[in-house]
């Protein structure tokens, strides 16, 4: 019984931390977009790699100064090393860069079927851990002596 009982926590608090991580993923891609468009930068710059986890461009800003972000870029689906693209960046802070035309709005999409799928699996499965918890803790309950 005490094992389900953590089996019921742990559940709720995997779903519960992997949606507060994609909320304030969204969070962060809005904030980065704000902080790139209230001092924007403009540049063509050159996919350098492609991983699975970030993509490496290089470009110049106009005081001549070669930059290459060592988070990557945002937002950088369908680009192929080699390959030139129009980029925003944050003039403060060049090593802040998206590609040109892609905002946040983009990320709402993966992290709401991250979230639904999370739930949904999640979900059912706490559902039936307290049916078992309920039907566990009734069978255990002492039968009242009759008198």
């Amino acid at each position: 019984m005490q094992a389900r009982r953590i089996g019921w926590f742990a559940v709720l608090g995997v779903a519960v931390l992997l949606t507060v991580m994609c909320v304030s993923l969204v969070f962060a891609a809005f904030r980065n977009d704000s902080a790139i468009e209230s001092h924007l930068g403009t540049a063509t710059a050159t996919v350098e790699s492609v991983a699975f986890d970030r993509t490496i461009i290089q470009y110049q800003t106009p005081d001549g100064i070669v930059h290459s972000p060592p988070t990557g870029v945002l937002y950088p689906s369908g680009l192929a090393a080699g390959q030139l693209v129009a980029i925003e960046y944050d003039a403060t802070n060049p090593e802040l860069t998206r590609v040109a035309g892609r905002t946040a709005t983009l990320t709402l999409l993966p992290v709401g079927m991250t979230v639904l799928i999370t739930w949904l699996v999640a979900g059912p499965l706490l559902w039936w851990l307290r049916r078992v918890l309920k039907r566990t803790a009734a069978a255990s309950e002492p039968v009242p002596a009759k008198v």
